[in-house]
């Protein structure tokens, strides 16, 4: 039987954001770590190490996300592993992580100008030690803005965790949708809470960019 929306469907909504900021978490620090890492592999002054990182961040950016949790989520199971949607999707989600932020953190390293690197080798510092101490530093300036820019998007993405049966924000605006038969409802609302999520992001991204006057 067809029903309005009411507070309790609200309440669930509500309550599906937080496996939505769960998920985006464990995608954030999990691609973070690997990120960085194959970010290290990129700038590394070692032409087959590079080569290896080039080739993950094109196969990862080169392929859908969606076809990633699939691979995850039901690719186990022809070799008889069940894989529950919580692991398929953190794991997918990393991943698809790792070959983004790398390719940031990349370009925020090659930003810094290229006597930073050369003053920094006059002074006998290691690449490991120039890094650390000189370029990084620096790095971070210019980082922090696309970095949480990347993170809004992450966000955003975390709906397609819906089609494995991972119940975050989007999965339970279908449940509702399904009990209530009101989609412009449901998804209305969940397109707010997507918002209220999104834009205090946004907003200290911005303000992140101003006080680190990134731009000068």
């Amino acid at each position: 039987m067809i029903r309005e929306v009411n507070s309790l469907d609200l309440l669930y909504l509500v309550a599906a954001g937080r496996w939505t900021l769960a998920l985006t978490a464990m995608a954030f620090v999990g691609g973070g770590i690997l990120g960085l890492a194959i970010m290290m592999l990129r700038i590394a002054p070692l032409k087959p190490v590079n080569w290896l990182a080039v080739g993950w961040i094109q196969a990862i950016q080169g392929t859908p996300l969606l076809a990633q949790i699939f691979v995850f989520f039901f690719g186990f199971a022809i070799f008889g592993y069940k894989v529950s949607p919580w692991v398929a999707a953190g794991v997918a989600f990393s991943i698809y992580a790792s070959a983004f932020l790398a390719e940031i953190w990349r370009g925020c390293v090659e930003a810094v100008p290229r006597q930073q690197w050369e003053a920094s080798a006059a002074l006998g510092l290691s690449f490991p030690q120039q890094l650390r101490y000189v370029v990084l530093p620096q790095a971070l300036r210019v980082a922090i803005p696309p970095t949480v820019g990347f993170l809004v998007q992450l966000i955003k993405n975390t709906s397609l965790a819906s089609t494995i049966g991972f119940i975050e924000l989007t999965r339970e605006g279908q449940i509702t949708t399904g009990a209530t038969f009101r989609p412009l409802t449901v998804y209305g609302i969940v397109a707010v809470l997507y918002f209220l999520i999104c834009f205090p992001l946004s907003q200290w991204s911005q303000h992140l960019e101003r006080r680190l006057n990134v731009a000068r």
